[in-house]
Parts: C-alpha cells; structure tokens; sequence
C-alpha cells in the first residue's frame, strides 16, 4: 500500500529485552519537497549552532543540485540552501575541517566530473575551493579521514573499475598530492578506515561489487599497502560496510551489507583471520547503506540497513551479536542509497535519516522508552 504525506503519521515497535524500541515518521520529517536523485547525506553541525544540520548529495549519474539542509534546533529542517551554484553528478559529499580554522567544510565526489571542497565561512556559507583526485573518474564515495595522522583531515575516493586514490591534505584544505590504493580494476563501492590489527595504523576496509573478493589492505605505517586480508565468500557483491566490536571480544568485526544475498558480520579473531561469521540479515534484499549505533541503550551496536526496492530494516543486537531480531523501518519500496544515525532532535537517542533517489528524503525520530517492571 502506498501512503501519501498529509496528515499521516506511523510507528514502528520492537520489544527488546522488556524495552520498547520505536521509530516514529510523520510528514514533517523530511528533507523539503523534491524528489530527487539523492546518492548520499552527511550530517553535522553546519552553521555552528549546537545543532545537527544535513548535507545532501544529488544527482548520481545526472547533474542534480546539492542542498544543505538547516536544523532549527528541534529535529526539524526549515531552512534549505544550496551548495555551489552547479549542478553535478554528486554521488557523495562529507563534512570535514578541512582547513583548520575550526568550522566544517565540505568535500563532493562527483561521477566523471571534477571533485571539489566547499570552504566553510563559520556560519554555512561556502566558497568553492580546490579540486581533489582525478578529474572524471567513475567515483562512488568518498570518506574522510587523518590516514596518515599528521593532524589534518584527507580524502579517500572509491572508483569503480578504477583505481582508488588517497588525497592528502596539506594542512590549509589543499590536496595536490595523491596515491593509489587497491587494484587498478577494483569495483570499489565503499571503504572504512580503522587500525584493524592494533599497530597504531589506519588500515583500509574495502567493498567490492561486480562478483570482486574483499580485503582488508593493511597500512605499514608509510602508506603503503601491500599486505592484504580477504573477508566473505570471494565473489560477493558488497555495497557498503561498518566496522565494530560486535561481540565484545577486543577485535573489530566488519559488517557487510550486501546486493542479492544476505548481509553478514565478519568477526574479528587474534590470527587476523574473518572465518567466523554470523547472517544478520538472511533475506536477498538489494541492500545499498549501512549504519551502526546503540540505537536501544543497551551498550551494545545496531545494525540498521537500507534497501533498493524493498523496506529499510533494523536489527537489534543481544547475546553480544549471537542473536538479531529485525524491525522493519518502513513500509515503502524506495531506492535508499544511504542511511545515517545521529540524535538529530537532541534528546540523546540516536535516531535514523535516510536517503532515498527519485523519492522524498525521510528521517524518524527514536521515540524509546524504557521498561521498568
């Protein structure tokens, strides 16, 4: 059945351990009016009010324009701006201090288009900047991150079935200097930088599409990455990943969300091996997005998924990842490319925005409650 906005508003409960979990939507929780072809979001405090603010990647593989979304401090976006005066084909934008002075500046990866950094006045007003990468890959995401831990913020783009590429930041949001990572014909989606053996180095977390193995490509401390690790079955075809101590046993674990077989949990182990594993999610959804948080209070990290034509769902995490149970977030067969959690009406409970193309962008506040017997 398909809904309209006005005037409807719905819930959804999953009673976890005596406690309520419940996610509540109604036609002010969305991100204006437009349908547009949203690939990504980011969220941060964009204007430095103490508030969460959203960024929104539009276009994909079609010139879209880029929005900035402003929080009035409620969970509620009623101010839009635009990024740039350009329309791209943005597949993914992030929130970073790229320039040291304090605010949050932007990076767009763009498909077969040049990427950009958007420079931060202090109050959400921005002034393009300085291309990063290579102009006119195929890029799919970007993610930030200090790689080479020198104090500022780089770039790591993923371009599929091209090489991927590390810009580094020259301290003033410049990155002139590159290098490449994975194989030169990697179908690289997604990417999560974390020190995965404990040497102190970031490490790089790659998923694969197209049938391509994953691998964990371990940092020797000078950039270089020639040792790596597979992880899932060989000819996965893998959209995005989290990486968590899901088990609590002191090695990170990644989680996969993956197109046309279920999504599983690779867990972590002393040898540096990913044999153990656990399916989270056994349905052959086409799941695009991933995000991870406590989303019910408990210590422990949730799962929340985002599908292509089909409902977004989260699992609910006990038994330190032995057991998942699943609450299904929506009713709707929407194409989400991206789902984040962030307590975005600041009342401490994380709540859940997606990203949905050609269809209204969604966020529904975490209305849990606690059970005292």
């Amino acid at each position: 059945m398909k809904y309209t906005f006005s005037f409807i508003l719905f819930c959804f409960l999953l009673s976890v351990n005596g406690q309520t979990l419940e996610f509540f939507h109604n036609d002010r929780l969305i991100l204006g009016t437009s349908k547009e072809r949203t690939a990504s979001i980011s969220l941060g405090d964009i204007d430095n009010d103490g508030d969460i603010d959203a960024l929104v990647a539009n276009g994909r593989h079609w010139p879209g324009q880029n929005r900035i979304f402003l929080n009035n401090g409620k969970g509620i976006y009623t101010v839009s701006r635009l990024l740039g005066d350009e329309e791209e084909t943005s597949y993914s934008t992030e929130l970073a201090d790229f320039d040291g002075d304090g605010d949050l500046d932007v990076a767009v990866g763009n498909d077969m288009a040049p990427n950009y950094i958007f420079i931060n006045d202090g109050k959400g007003n921005f002034t393009k900047g300085s291309s990063f990468g290579v102009a006119y890959a195929p890029t799919r995401n970007i993610v930030v991150a200090d790689i080479d831990q020198d104090g500022d913020i780089d770039i790591l783009i993923t371009n599929r079935g091209r090489e991927n590429e590390i810009c580094l930041n020259d301290g003033k949001g410049n990155f002139s200097k590159s290098i490449g990572f994975g194989s030169k014909d990697d179908s690289t989606i997604d990417v999560e930088v974390m020190d995965m053996n404990g040497d102190g180095h970031l490490d790089l977390i790659l998923a694969n599409r197209d049938d391509q193995p994953n691998y964990i490509y371990l940092n020797d401390g000078n950039l270089k990455f020639n040792k790596k690790i597979p992880f899932g079955t060989g000819k996965d075809i893998t959209r995005s990943i989290a990486i968590a101590d899901i088990d609590k046993d002191g090695f990170l674990d990644i989680i996969t969300a993956n197109i046309g077989e279920p999504n599983v949990i690779y867990f972590g182990s002393k040898n540096q091996t990913y044999e153990r594993k656990i399916v989270f999610d056994a349905s052959l959804d086409e799941s695009y997005c991933i995000a991870i948080g406590d989303l019910d209070l408990d210590g422990d990290i949730d799962i929340v998924i985002g599908n292509v034509k089909a409902p977004n769902n989260v699992f609910v995490n006990s038994n330190k990842g032995a057991t998942w149970e699943k609450i299904q977030l929506n009713n709707e067969n929407f194409n989400t490319y991206d789902i984040a959690v962030f307590d975005l009406n600041g009342d401490n409970k994380l709540d859940i925005i997606e990203s949905n193309s050609d269809e209204l962008n969604n966020y529904y506040f975490n209305r849990f409650k606690p059970y005292f017997p």
